[in-house]
């Protein structure tokens, strides 16, 4: 069985480019959809799987060592008959990277016989036996496994070029996991009257990977152990090599006692602060001259030429009813040095003052003032960059997004507080593995920008996005030879990125 060669994509780019660009001179009398005399067989030799990019991503297991590391250091089973520590883990990560959204999906994959083959498997644990896993955690037991996700992480980091490691950007975020059952232990009512968890969730801005997840009872403050975790994240990226560390977080984050010892280490932070009476007063006794127009660049550059915009629906409706609209008309920015009760030296107060036309109607009753504060260490960026630093952590509203909806990691799927923070965290991996990926995409010299590029775009990609492109890659599994062979049975544009990663791996 020979291997696919480069040229073989380059083929069938060119195939689905000629189709696809071919001219439509004509009116068509059929629809496209023109199949109709469709049979079904059942074939006899042949065996393929949908997800043959889940190969891939068990070779960038194994090179990475994870599995080993996690059966190493981590001890929840008596005996193995036959499932590892790892066999579990991995277990959780690839059902969501193959489209899974619950315990439930897992039996589809442990009755697909070449998914087995594909993986080397005889068999795979079923739904109840991968939620027994869950429930023989301890607190301790899952800061393990998150040690040893940090320990493989470093491995992917120190494959990358030297301008990877200028600057490590920490961001810290709470969100509610909400769940109707009764029984679940740990479970609190919410500050919005919502039942369920209120986990933290600590990431790292430059390649949007997960560095910390701890599970907490919905009724507990967005800041409770942040210290800690953003501690943890500091000693990781510091081994790590980065040269910078910078923390970002919201109103909720602010730190205020932690501050003077982060500064003294050389770490940078960018938090918000409440808008509270003291701040408002100092930024209202600014003079004029202290404050600057904010211009923002604009969102995107139009690439062809100017189009008629669509009617706006409901401004429409809005303003026909009488309601009130608020419209920001104009952005100023400031600066102080302010010192915080807990803290003893004074640091960068940022101030954004918005001015907001009120309507009601066709009716323009006012212009209200409102203020948004930022604190920081950051003595050499401008105010107008740390806004926009500032406001790049809305990115994590993204990243707790795909945890929710994509990879389906923030779910109570289990019956307590520890376990369902160990489901977390093992779904979660499946987002890591997605980032590792990217990060293991290899450079060439000769298309060091255009690999940089693709790098960059497996990045930011969604998750759905990356299953449906990387994952869900259609293949026959032959095993013989000693050897297993996913031959790809159809072309996409990443399929390239793929095999140039498989090889990178492989060698």
């Amino acid at each position: 069985m020979k291997t696919i060669p480069h040229r073989h994509h380059a083929a069938g780019k060119r195939k689905i480019h000629r189709r696809l660009d071919r001219p439509v001179t004509a009116p068509s009398p059929l629809p496209v959809f023109a199949a109709a005399n469709i049979h079904y067989e059942a074939a006899a030799k042949t065996q393929a799987i949908a997800c043959g990019g889940i190969g891939a991503i068990q070779l960038l297991v194994r090179k990475l060592g994870l599995a080993e590391a996690i059966d190493e250091r981590l001890h929840l089973l008596k005996c193995h008959l036959p499932y590892h520590e790892s066999d579990h883990v991995l277990n959780f990560a690839y059902n969501a990277l193959c489209n899974g959204t619950c315990l439930d999906d897992i039996e589809l994959r442990r009755n697909d016989v070449v998914f087995l083959d594909a993986l080397g498997a005889d068999r795979i644990p079923d739904p109840t036996t991968a939620g027994d896993f869950c429930r023989r955690f301890t607190t301790d037991d899952v800061e393990i496994l998150q040690n040893v996700f940090d320990q493989t992480r470093i491995k992917v980091w120190r494959e990358q070029p030297s301008e990877f490691f200028d600057e490590a950007v920490i961001d810290a975020d709470g969100t509610l996991v909400a769940t109707t059952a009764c029984c679940k232990q740990g479970v609190d009512i919410a500050y919005d009257g919502t039942w369920g968890y209120h986990p933290l969730i600590v990431s790292l801005a430059n390649t949007g990977e997960v560095l910390r997840i701890v599970n907490r009872p919905g009724n507990r403050p967005s800041h409770e152990g942040a210290a800690e975790q953003l501690d943890k994240a500091i000693l990781l990226c510091r081994a790590a090599g980065f040269r910078r560390i910078y923390l970002r977080g919201d109103t909720d984050f602010t730190q205020t006692k932690q501050l003077d010892r982060w500064d003294a280490d050389d770490v940078m932070f960018l938090f918000g602060i409440d808008a509270r009476n003291n701040l408002k007063a100092i930024a209202e006794d600014l003079p004029a001259s202290a404050w600057i127009e904010l211009q923002r660049p604009p969102q995107y550059t139009a690439k062809g030429p100017p189009r008629k915009r669509p009617e706006k629906v409901k401004d429409r409706i809005v303003r026909a009813r009488g309601f009130k609209t608020l419209t920001r008309i104009r952005e100023e920015v400031a600066e102080v040095a302010y010192r915080p009760t807990a803290c003893k030296a004074s640091y960068r107060l940022i101030i954004v003052r918005r001015t907001i036309m009120v309507e009601a109607g066709q009716l323009r009753l006012l212009d209200d003032i409102r203020y948004l504060f930022y604190l920081s260490n950051d003595r050499a960026a401008t105010p107008r960059a740390l806004v926009f630093k500032a406001n790049g952590r809305c990115d994590q509203e993204n990243l707790n997004a795909q945890l929710k909806g994509g990879v389906h990691a923030l779910r109570a799927a289990v019956d307590n507080l520890v376990s369902n923070w160990a489901y977390m965290v093992m779904t979660g991996l499946a987002w890591n593995l997605k980032a590792w990926f990217a990060l293991s995409v290899p450079e060439h010299p000769r298309h060091k920008e255009a690999h940089r590029e693709q790098k960059r775009q497996l990045l930011r990609m969604e998750f759905k996005r990356f299953v449906n492109a990387i994952i869900l890659m259609p293949c026959q599994i032959v095993r013989g030879g000693h050897r297993l062979i996913y031959r790809l049975l159809s072309w996409n544009e990443w399929q390239g990125v793929v095999l140039r990663v498989v090889h990178a791996l492989r060698c």
